[in-house]
């Protein structure tokens, strides 16, 4: 199934115009990381690029591997600045409905702040 067309006015595309206010914990020219508004760990964070158009991980080729790779590791720089290092912590990136991805932007969650079990 191809992915959805990016809508310019999803949730996170107006957060990142700054139309919805949120928490910001860190941004620069390439990404925006907010605190999530309904977390599912005591430390939810959401990391977004600024660019947009693209909806999901279904979206991506290659070509943007540098800059996904940039999102992962300014993540775990926000993992850290959070105190998470030592404990652990988890990077997700859901995709498409039956991945649980509830907004067509790709982002990328930092859960951490308590134990969070085994996957599957």
């Amino acid at each position: 199934m191809p992915p959805e067309p990016y809508d310019p006015d999803n949730v996170f595309a107006r957060i990142l115009r700054g139309e919805i206010p949120s928490t910001r914990v860190f941004e620069d020219d390439e990404f925006l990381a907010i605190r999530d508004v309904s977390p599912q760990a005591p430390v939810h964070i959401l990391v977004m690029p600024r660019h947009p158009g693209t909806t999901g991980p279904s979206d991506l080729d290659d070509a943007d591997a540098p800059w996904v790779g940039r999102m992962v590791v300014r993540a775990t720089q926000i993992a850290r600045d959070e105190g998470l290092a030592e404990d652990g912590y988890r990077l997700v990136m859901n995709c498409g409905r039956d991945g649980g991805q509830t907004v067509p932007h790709l982002h990328l969650h930092i859960l951490g702040g308590r134990a969070l079990g085994a996957l599957g």
